[in-house]
Parts: structure tokens; C-alpha cells; sequence
């Protein structure tokens, strides 16, 4: 059988039915599944990561699940409803485009996000948000969130000149943390502060920190789950093995690596 989107709000619609509807979905509420929404957002960035496309496709259609989902319960309580997040999203993305639905030129990528952020700023301030750190989602991951701040900031020309400012922050936060003893109080804000600072070092790379960070952490497991195989081949496992054999097989499997 071949469904539309009118079909998928019928199934939504069914499933909160408060006589027929599944006891499961019609307890929920909108807080309760906001993990659910992250957690299937993640599942869409694992699937492109791994070039996984054919598995993409249904991560996407749970993720559009959860945007029917809040509708639904939105509807129900006299808000809004589907159509009207529709409506919302059209007009944002005509509004945001005007080098393509209207007469403003954008030569390049570059300008489009010029023009992108100045258009927000405008709706920000017709909303009575009149810093330029509002409406940054304080729940976002912190790395993200850093990100975002910094470049809300470089945007209104809060920002190091070129990326030697920010390496000299970065041997700053270091120097400050090094000084501390291992025990004090002020630890955990100064290794925030070095981690903020790194975070500007991506940026001015015209990198995302979040890309940057699961990079590493794939290198690190496919590196960590070789070791494993190595050391599976000497009939042991990480635990009835020790740190220095376990670096010494790590260095193997980087130079195998290369």
C-alpha cells in the first residue's frame, strides 16, 4: 500500500484515540518525548555518517514522526496543527531567501549566510529579542551551543582577527589549568574554559566541533576495537592485559594505518 502525509496524520490521530488510540502514545505528553526526538535527530546524522542511505530513509520518517507527534498533541489542546507548521517553515524559508523568491542578489554561499543572519537578527528584534545571544536553545549539546555562541558573536564583529588570537587563547586556558592542583575548585571552570577556547580554534577553521569531536571518537574506537582483535589473537582480553602492551599494539595499529 502506498501512504501520503494525509495518511500518516490519520495513523497519529489513531494511535492518541483516547478509547482506541495505543495506551503507550496517548500517555505521552510534550515533554516526555523530547528524548525520543534527539535521540532519532542523532540517528539521522549516525545514518549519513556511515553513508548508511538506504537506512536513512527510515530514520527520516521517524523524525518526521516525532514532528506529527507534537502536532498532534498541539491540535488536541487547541494550538496549532500540522498544516500550520507547514505554513510557519514556508514562509521562514521565502523570507530567508530573498535572492530567490525576490530581488536581493547573493553571489555566493558565504552571502546567503550574511544575509541569513541578518534577516534573523531582524526577527529577533521584531520579537523584542534584542541581544544577539538570544533564542541559542540553552538544552543544545554544549559543544554546539559554544559553537553557536562564537559565532553570533563574530557575526557582530566580537572576534579574534585571525586564528593566532585564538591558538594564544588556547595556550592561555592551558597554562591556567596546569597551575591548578588536582583537587581544586575552580578545575572544572578553568577545563571549561579550555574547551571553549578550542572550540574557537574549530570555528576559525571553519570547522563544527561536533563533526570534528565524532571523527575523533570513530578514529578512536575503530583504533580501540583493533587493539581488541590484536590482542584476541594472543588469546587475551583488555582486561588480562596492561597498559603497556595494549600502547604498544595501539602504535601498531596506527602504523598499519598510515
Amino acid at each position: 500500500m502506498s501512504y501520503q502525509m494525509d495518511d500518516l496524520l490519520a495513523i497519529m490521530a489513531r494511535l492518541r484515540d483516547p478509547e482506541h488510540g495505543c495506551p503507550w502514545d496517548i500517555k505521552q505528553t510534550f515533554s516526555s518525548i523530547v528524548p525520543y526526538t534527539l535521540e532519532e535527530a542523532y540517528e539521522v546524522a549516525d545514518a549519513i555518517e556511515r553513508q548508511s542511505y538506504d537506512e536513512l530513509k527510515d530514520e527520516l520518517g521517524d523524525l518526521l514522526f516525532q514532528t506529527v507527534f507534537y502536532a498532534r498533541m498541539a491540535e488536541e489542546e487547541g494550538r496549532f496543527q500540522f498544516n500550520d507548521c507547514v505554513q510557519a517553515i514556508c514562509d521562514k524559508l521565502v523570507r530567508r531567501h530573498p535572492h530567490v523568491f525576490a530581488d536581493t542578489t547573493a553571489d555566493d554561499a558565504d552571502q546567503v549566510l550574511q544575509n541569513w543572519e541578518t534577516l534573523k537578527s531582524e526577527e529577533r528584534k521584531a520579537c523584542g529579542q534584542h541581544s544577539v545571544l538570544d533564542n541559542i536553545p540553552a538544552a543544545m549539546p554544549a559543544l554546539s551551543r559554544a559553537y553557536k555562541l562564537q559565532k553570533r558573536c563574530a557575526n557582530v564583529g566580537f572576534d579574534w582577527s585571525d586564528i593566532n588570537g585564538a591558538w594564544d587563547k588556547v595556550k592561555e586556558e592551558v597554562a591556567e589549568v596546569e597551575e591548578l592542583p588536582a583537587d581544586s575548585p575552580e578545575l572544572a571552570e578553568e577545563l571549561g574554559d579550555l574547551l571553549f577556547a578550542l572550540v574557537n580554534v574549530i570555528r576559525k577553521h571553519k570547522l563544527e566541533p561536533e563533526g570534528v569531536l565524532r571523527q575523533a571518537n570513530s578514529k578512536f574506537e575503530r583504533r580501540f576495537r583493533a587493539v581488541e582483535e590484536e590482542l584476541a589473537k594472543l588469546g587475551k582480553t583488555p582486561q588480562q592485559s596492561d597498559l603497556a602492551e595494549m600502547d604498544g599494539l595501539w602504535d601498531k595499529v596506527k602504523r598499519q594505518a598510515r
